[in-house]
């Protein structure tokens, strides 16, 4: 009761709160501020009532960098050098790098991770740093030691540059290749690695170990749906809920920017619907105004001055048993939004001139560039009508955000060449022109120079010389590619996702999910175990 009593009055207790703000200079909270290991050593304390205390505390990190957690080893009392608490300063240091190992392990375990030290000696005992790879060397994660030891070797400041989402090759003078070369079945002296500032480290590379328990049988994404993307994440998130939507009868607005391909979300919904009716598409912007009313819900016979005397169907009507797709439908006039309104309510419509109300049974895709709820604002567009059209949503990333590019780009090249009746391949300089081009008009404008290119190479292979004049102005904003990853890495659902995408886009043919993502099959088969992904029957 005694000692409990005096660790109390020192502070030391479940609960208790050493933030520098709340207690001055401490070892917990002067760790916490700066990130460092360091002792604070009796009257180093800012508050009297501790200066008695010797404390010695470590910070711990995560794999990706965030400070979450201290270690620190407190004594009541302690002999007054500062330098009795070098053993303590050692043990807090070489515990929490070691529990930041532990973490990196647990968590990584499905992916490569490979381990460095200065010493061979201590190699295989006690590394000093560690990195966790994927399959195409881009790093995970790291131990704090890891992140200095790459900064240092990448010549780099390790507190502007996080290496998450960086190739390996950055820093070190090797790729994901090498890491069999790297594991326990060489002498360790042989296993050296070169940073790319000339120094050298004793490398262990681990393999990914198989996850336990069985995998998941999943649904495969429709076809049409499947086929819109080579597996970003975004667009895999995208491709998720929109399967989900195909079958439903729920109003679905698409937003994006002008060229990403709207439309042909909109027909790969419809294709997945199971409907049997035909996808009629209108772009609301592109019919003159005094014609619109008609040319959507037709009209009856004798409506007006040059009306047929049978009347006509409109293009609302001509859609059922099928989609409509009202294109830019933020340009719609203001008067006939409340008729689109109700047949959206009461899935009727009355002709131009008529009485009778005809039903229609159709799936309803909207699609705008323009920000909806801010026409609402400004009085330009009804307030129930975009809550009934907005009843789901969904949005494609824009072009230069993708990170297909390249899959998109030789998918295109494909389908353009056979089109044109030619066959076609992209020169390397021409591939890098197009992926440096900052495609502010989306895949509409990437269609375009493709279609060109064709036209105009010789000898089957496109050159930069004929590609549009402003793919390869040096002006022109780079675009992210296929290679170029966020700095973070992406969350598990986000990969299981984007590998699900591409194993339904080549109907889960390995070999092509394969070449798509630049991986081998056994890389595909491994993820495939460590996502639990499993063909459908």
């Amino acid at each position: 009761p005694l000692f409990m009593d005096q660790l109390r009055t020192a502070g030391l207790y479940l609960g208790s709160e050493w933030s520098e703000s709340r207690t001055g200079t401490c070892g917990v909270g002067s760790c916490i501020v700066t990130g460092e290991a360091m002792t604070i050593h009796q009257t180093d304390h800012f508050d009297t009532t501790h200066t008695p205390l010797s404390c010695t505390a470590a910070p711990i990190f995560d794999t990706e960098g965030e400070l979450t957690a201290v270690l620190d080893i407190s004594l009541l009392r302690s002999p007054q050098p500062k330098v009795s608490q070098n053993l303590a300063l050692h043990l807090v240091t070489a515990s929490a790098r070691r529990i930041e190992l532990a973490n990196l392990m647990a968590q990584m375990h499905s992916e490569w991770v490979l381990r460095f030290s200065r010493s061979p000696e201590f190699l295989d005992v006690d590394p000093e740093a560690a990195v966790a790879l994927d399959a195409s060397g881009r790093i995970l994660g790291t131990t704090r030691g890891g992140a200095l030891l790459l900064a240092q070797a990448g010549g780099v400041d390790w507190r502007l540059s996080s290496p998450i989402g960086q190739p390996i090759s950055r820093y070190l003078d090797m790729d994901i290749d090498d890491l069999p070369n790297l594991t326990r079945g060489r002498p360790t002296e042989e296993r050296l690695v070169f940073g790319r500032n000339g120094s050298a480290l004793f490398a262990h590379a681990i393999e990914p170990q198989p996850p336990s328990g069985r995998r998941t049988p999943v649904e495969a994404l429709p076809k049409p749906i499947a086929e819109l993307s080579g597996g970003d994440p975004t667009m895999a998130a995208m491709q998720s809920r929109a399967a989900k939507l195909a079958r439903t009868t729920i109003p679905i607005l698409i937003h994006g920017e002008t060229g990403s391909g709207k439309e042909h979300l909109a027909r790969a919904l419809h294709d997945s619907s199971g409907r049997s009716g035909p996808f009629v598409a209108i772009n609301c912007a592109a019919i003159p105004e005094h014609l619109i009313e008609s040319e959507l819900f037709g009209y009856a016979a004798g409506a007006f001055t040059g009306a047929t005397t049978k009347g006509r169907k409109g293009l609302i009507e001509s859609a059922d048993g099928g989609t409509l797709f009202l294109d830019e439908i933020g340009d719609m006039p203001y008067a006939l939004q409340s008729r689109l309104l109700r047949v959206i309510a009461e899935r009727e419509l009355i002709p131009v001139g008529g009485t009778a109300p005809r039903p229609v049974d159709i799936k309803i895709i909207s699609a705008s560039h323009h920000d909806l709820r801010r026409l609402v604002a400004e009085g330009r567009f009804r307030e129930d009508l975009f809550y009934r059209l907005n009843a789901a949503s969904l949005t494609l990333p824009a072009l230069r955000e993708r990170t297909d590019f390249e899959w998109l780009l030789e998918r295109l090249v494909g389908e353009r060449a056979r089109l044109a009746g030619r066959p076609a391949k992209l020169s390397p300089a021409a591939r890098l022109a197009l992926i440096r081009h900052g495609w502010p008009g989306n895949i509409r404008e990437l269609v375009n120079a493709v279609d060109l290119a064709v036209a105009l190479c010789d000898d089957e292979t496109i050159q930069p010389s004929d590609l549009p004049d402003f793919a390869t102005s040096r002006t022109a904003p780079p675009a992210p590619s296929a290679s170029v990853v966020a700095l973070r890495a992406p969350s598990p659902e986000e990969e299981r996702g984007a590998l699900l995408a591409v194993l339904a886009a080549t109907g889960w043919n390995i070999s092509e999910a394969a070449r798509r993502l630049g991986v081998d099959r056994t890389t595909v088969h491994r993820r495939m175990k460590r996502l639990r992904l499993e063909a459908p029957n």
